[in-house]
């Protein structure tokens, strides 16, 4: 063997080591690595590492090897699992209805259960996507609050809603149609059908019985006793008793099986009794508020709510009604008491473990009465657009738009509703939401009674009226005669402290205008106008109306009202700049002591704590907080919600002796006191500046005066330049109020919410509307005389007088009566002497049948023996003609001499010579012209413009040419068969009116419903048939500007935006501040207002096309822009003390739109989900959350 030899190495170099020495940088340290091919260093001295090119690498691994890729491998492959059959799942139904219920049988006296009947159940396959009935289940416990869209509503009381006796005698007349004749061939919505006519059919011989005829009244039930006795129970929806149905109703005894078919079946259909309506229709039946109600403890011995105070009469008329369950409508004066109503009806609804509802114009007020009944009831809920304290509360306070979104969308709510009180009703007069209240009106179900609170109105028993007949339900309406505090009004023109004495009664407490006080303040402004013009010169202007002048006029007349105690003193002005002016203007008054300014102070700091640290530094913040340290106030829509909450509690508490205000406040905000100030008697209402009218004065003025400390109240009317005049000043102070007036108009979101639901019809909603009411309860009043036609009848004119008295006989017109409202015609007419008195002297006919002679041909009346006359006071209808012929007369003598000969004395003297010449003229016509003297013509003399006068002249003459050929008027029993002809005729005429004011076509909207309906289908939402599509069910669930949401987000207009983009393009639509957006806005922003406008237009352009009034530029107008970029910041999070160098839109306007866009966002976010995008959603979700921070979603301090 060879023996091996072992090899010895050398010990290996270092270099050899698969190590590699790295520099750590620039630090001087180093590091080993054991890694082939480490770099030399690592950076910044070594190169930048670089990455393989992607293509490559694409190209490389996915294309080069598609190998690599796992879907060629097997083990990537898709797996399957087995399922396992199971047929009977697909036999798995819900659960039927329970088909029948037990009823317990109790003893008529003791009440003691005997037993239990078993009863079938009515309507159990009802739900709340397809029936009306509050019979139907309720729906989740999630929608019981505001429902759902998609939900029907209840059915509204007063309309006939189908009972189960109406559905049971419809399917009878089904049961009728002839199968042959009366089918459709095509089904509505269908483009093919079939044809249903038979086919060589054999028709039975005459005389055979068809046995399925004879058989058909049978009932081959045989049902027993009990069900026969369960359909008798009560299951309509009002609780009526329902009879049995035609198939269940006992057959008659027949001899034999013939007669039994030759006779005919008659069954015994009992339909529900209703209520009978009140005598005449009295639907609204005042209450005498003077007549004290002596028995009331009596009839009320255990009331649901007692007051430390006596209730007034008119307060116990209103609670004894509520106790019986009556509507009524409270139109009382300012500060009389009309919340004591409201608090009785929440006490009882809470005895009675049932629910009300209180509705308010504002979200100020909703938050003042939550507070206020919070204090009272405790169970208090308050639901506004974004605040919802205790919604399972007894009495939800909540305003009219929310409570119209609950009726549509079928709440639950309102099956336990027993009240609902509508505050300060008189603003159904509002042009913009005045509608909402009549829809909520028509919308209400039948078992909900009404509780109408109002200002004193003129027409309330016409409004109640309207109620009754809505509701089909008696309306009594209490009215208070006088103010609880009487007011004292003057006129105040000092301006400095030696006039500020010069205060003038112009309407005393008891209601008398002092013409004295108003010439004493006229002469004392013309007494310093002459001064002034002889200092100055008499070309220097007389007043400026500047803030120099406001100052003095205000510190004069505040020393003048602190001199005489009549301070808290509300300060009424039409502006919100010059309210900021006047408070800043008065730098020198200081109102408040030390105590009320620590009071004052302690308040604002625990007000302004919830504020962020930026918020309390806000300019008008500061300012507002200065004013009110002194005893000053600012009240408008320009104010930070906060602070005017602030400035209102501090008021009611007294601290604020002097507060300018615009008219908001006076809308219901309960703050009474001791002086109300008006700035002017001017205001602009958005189009032209114009006097205050009765109501808006009396609503503010209604301020002064607070019940139980003030004897009386004191309005002062400022006379900065001159006096006002007189008559303007009476009929502003005296003048009637205004009346409640329908401002009913059509929206798509009530047109779309109503074609949703079958049974409601659009037009049903139209006839029950406040402003159609008048239309449909009288007939058209016809007027017959034509302003020409009076302009001619002056003194001198010769007419033919055709009355009951006298009988074409000519006249001539002796004065005329100043009043151009009823024009009174005094007249000197030919008679004979005596007065006949005989019809029979002119034949056979009656006072209301015309004369045989008049028919064939028109003949003047003839004096037949010594001719007369006399002087009789006519109407325009009472004169036939109006010839071409004018005597010269002397009225006022003639006239003269007929009175005094009518006295017993003066009985048989002669008449004048004037009188004479006038009777022997009218006897020389007469004569002249046996057939009348020409009459003027209605065209050519009286040039009437009017085509319906004139063709009904002309259709006169025709109709007189046609009479002159017919041979009945010389019938000698005419008379007999004129009457009869006649009252036929009426009759027929009176059916055709009555059809035609019943139908649709008499309604005054219709022609609009028709366009807007074509809108809707032009652009989608609902289709030929009248059904509402899903854009039409998108559209339903926006609150505002439904058809342009719905069209941006179909047109995926809103979901290519960041939130905070979206809510700033949606603030052009809920902004009421015209303006600019802007030049510094993003491109995105500005390309999505263009967008908007586009859109808008395409919809402004379809409703053009389609016949609607309002133009293009119109609709587009409606998008006001100017915050955009404010919106747009906020949203992004800047605070809102930088916000305000961005527009110079009022704070209280800024925070107003945002909490609208917010409620906007919400809105969207329900119909995007609606709709299936849920990116849309998230979006909307996102940019409420955005908007919904620091000041501007402070919460209310009335809620705390």
């Amino acid at each position: 063997m060879m023996e091996t030899e072992r090899l010895v190495l050398p010990p290996p170099d270092p270099l050899d080591l698969p190590l590699r020495a790295v520099e750590l940088g620039c630090t001087g340290h180093w590091e080993l690595l054991n890694l082939p091919g480490a770099p030399e260093s690592s950076l910044p001295h070594g190169l930048p590492p670089c990455a393989p090119d992607l293509q490559q690498e694409a190209e490389q691994l996915f294309l080069s090897s598609p190998a690599w890729l796992p879907l060629h491998g097997v083990e990537h492959s898709a797996r399957k699992w087995q399922r396992k059959t199971d047929p009977w799942s697909l036999l798995a139904v819900l659960g039927a209805p329970v088909p029948s219920d037990l009823q317990a049988q109790r003893h008529p006296t003791t009440g003691q259960i005997l037993g239990y009947k078993e009863v079938l159940l009515e309507n159990t396959n009802l739900s709340a996507t397809t029936s009306l009935s509050l019979r139907r289940p309720p729906g989740p416990a999630s929608q019981s609050l505001w429902g759902n869209p998609t939900q029907y509503p209840f059915w509204p009381g007063g309309m006939d809603e189908p009972t189960i006796t109406d559905l049971n005698t419809r399917e009878e007349a089904e049961e009728e149609i002839d199968f042959e004749k009366d089918l459709l061939t095509i089904p509505p919505g269908f483009k093919k059908g079939m044809d249903f006519a038979p086919k060589d059919c054999p028709t039975p011989a005459p005389g055979l019985l068809s046995l399925s005829c004879m058989l058909e009244p049978l009932d081959l039930g045989g049902g027993d006793e009990d069900e026969n006795e369960a359909v008798g129970q009560p299951g309509g929806p009002r609780g009526d008793t329902v009879s049995a149905s035609p198939c269940s109703a006992p057959l008659a005894r027949a001899s034999s099986l013939e007669d039994l078919v030759l006779k005919e079946a008659s069954t015994a259909v009992s339909t529900p009794e209703a209520p009978e309506p009140p005598s005449q229709e009295q639907w609204a039946i005042p209450v005498d508020a003077t007549s004290p109600v002596g028995d009331f403890y009596r009839l009320i011995p255990q009331p649901a709510f007692q007051w430390a105070f006596e209730p007034d009469v008119f307060q116990k008329q209103a609670i004894l009604h509520l106790e019986r369950h009556d509507s009524v409508f409270v139109a009382a004066h300012t500060s009389a008491g009309k919340t004591v109503v409201a608090e009785y009806a929440i006490a009882l609804a809470q005895k009675h473990m049932t629910r009300t509802i209180y509705t308010s114009p504002i979200k100020a007020l909703s938050n003042q009465k939550f507070r206020d009944f919070r204090n009272t009831f405790g169970d208090v809920g308050l639901l506004t657009g974004d605040v919802q304290l205790h919604p399972e509360a007894s009495c939800l306070i909540m305003t009219t738009e929310i409570l119209r979104s609950m009726l549509y969308s079928g709440s639950d709510v309102i099956r336990d509703l027993e009240w609902v009180i509508f505050d300060e009703v008189h603003y159904i007069n509002d042009v913009e939401r005045g509608v909402v209240w009549e829809e909520v009106l028509i919308m209400l179900p039948d078992h909900v009674s009404i509780i109408l609170l109002s200002a004193t109105v003129p027409n309330a028993l016409e409004f109640a009226d309207w109620i009754g007949r809505l509701k089909r339900r008696q309306i009594y309406v209490i009215s208070t005669v006088t103010r609880p505090v009487p007011l004292e009004h003057y006129l105040f023109t000092g301006n400095s402290s030696k006039t500020q004495g010069e205060l003038f009664l112009l309407l005393d407490s008891r209601g008398a205008f002092h013409t004295k006080g108003y010439y004493a303040a006229v002469e004392a402004k013309k007494e310093r106008m002459s001064k002034h013009a002889q200092t100055f010169g008499a070309k220097q202007p007389t007043h400026q109306g500047g803030p120099a002048q406001d100052r003095g006029v205000y510190l004069s007349l505040l020393a003048s009202l602190r001199t005489r105690a009549q301070l808290p003193v509300v300060v009424f002005t039409f502006s919100r700049g010059r309210c900021d002016e006047q408070a800043s203007g008065l730098t020198s008054l200081d109102l408040t002591t030390s105590s009320e300014k620590s009071e004052i102070h302690l308040f604002l700091q625990r007000c302004l704590a919830r504020l962020r640290g930026s918020d309390r530094q806000l300019p008008q913040v500061l300012h507002m907080s200065e004013l009110l340290n002194r005893g000053l106030g600012v009240h408008h829509s320009g104010i930070l919600p906060i602070l005017k909450e602030i400035v209102e509690m501090l008021f009611s508490r007294g601290l604020v002796k002097v507060l300018f205000a615009t008219e908001t406040f006076a809308m219901g905000v309960n703050m009474p006191a001791r002086t109300v100030v008006f700035d002017s008697m001017r205001k602009h209402d958005g189009s032209t500046f114009r006097d205050l009218l009765p109501g808006e004065y009396v609503q503010m003025a209604g301020r002064a005066g607070r019940r139980g400390l003030d004897p009386t109240g004191t309005v002062i009317l400022l006379c900065k330049g001159r006096v006002p005049e007189m008559a303007d000043l009476h009929r502003m102070m005296m003048g009637k109020p205004s009346q409640l007036q329908s401002q009913f108009r059509l929206t798509y979101t009530m047109i779309l919410n109503l074609l949703r639901v079958d049974a409601l019809r659009v037009e049903d909603m139209m006839k029950r509307s406040f402003s159609e009411f008048p239309s449909r309860k009288d007939s058209k009043r016809r007027i017959m005389e034509s302003v020409n036609g009076l302009k001619s009848l002056s003194a001198g004119r010769v007419v033919v007088v055709k009355n009951q008295e006298h009988h074409n006989a000519l006249g001539v017109i002796l004065q005329v009566s100043s009043n151009s409202t009823s024009r009174v015609f005094t007249t000197l007419v030919l008679c004979d002497k005596p007065l006949s008195q005989d019809p029979q002297d002119r034949g056979p006919a009656t006072a209301e049948v015309p004369y045989p002679d008049d028919l064939v041909g028109f003949k003047l009346f003839l004096p037949e023996g010594p001719c007369d006359h006399t002087v009789v006071k006519l109407q325009p209808g009472d004169m036939a003609a109006i010839t071409t012929k004018v005597l010269r007369v002397n009225g006022e003598k003639i006239l003269e001499d007929f009175s005094k000969r009518q006295q017993p004395k003066f009985k048989k003297d002669p008449p004048l010579a004037a009188v004479t010449t006038a009777v022997q003229e009218l006897l020389r016509l007469a004569q002249a012209h046996p057939a009348g003297p020409p009459t003027l013509d209605p065209v050519n003399d009286l040039q009437l413009k009017d085509m319906s006068v004139v063709e009904g002249g002309l259709r006169a003459r025709k109709l007189e040419e046609l009479i002159q050929g017919a041979q009945c008027v010389h019938s000698p029993r005419f008379p007999a068969q004129y009457l009869k002809l006649r009252e036929r005729m009426q009759i027929q005429k009176e059916m055709e009116r009555l059809r035609f004011l019943l139908s649709d076509q008499s309604l005054l909207l219709l022609p609009e419903y028709h366009q807007r309906v074509e809108v809707l289908r032009t652009l989608g939402y609902v289709d030929e048939a009248g059904t509402v599509k899903l854009a039409g069910r998108v559209a339903c669930a926006m609150s505002s500007h439904e058809l342009l949401l719905t069209e941006l987000m179909f047109d995926n207009a809103l979901s290519t935006l960041r939130p905070e983009e979206i809510a700033a393009l949606l603030s052009g639509l809920v902004c009421q501040s015209p303006g600019d957006a802007g030049d510094q806005l993003p491109n995105t922003l500005k390309q999505g207002i263009e967008r908007v406008r586009a859109v808008a237009k395409r919809i402004g352009e379809v409703q053009v096309a389609c016949g609607l009034n309002q133009t293009v530029e119109e609709f587009v107008g409606e998008l006001n822009f100017g915050l955009v970029e404010v919106v747009y910041e906020w949203a992004r999070g800047m605070p809102f003390s930088e916000l305000a160098g961005l527009s110079g839109t009022p704070e209280g306007l800024v925070v107003r739109c945002i909490q609208r866009l917010a409620e906007m966002c919400r809105s969207l976010r329900g119909a995007a989900r609606l709709v299936g995008e849920p990116v849309l959603g998230a979006k909307m979700e996102t940019a409420a959350t955005l908007l919904r921070r620091d000041i501007v979603f402070a919460a209310s301090l009335y809620t705390q």
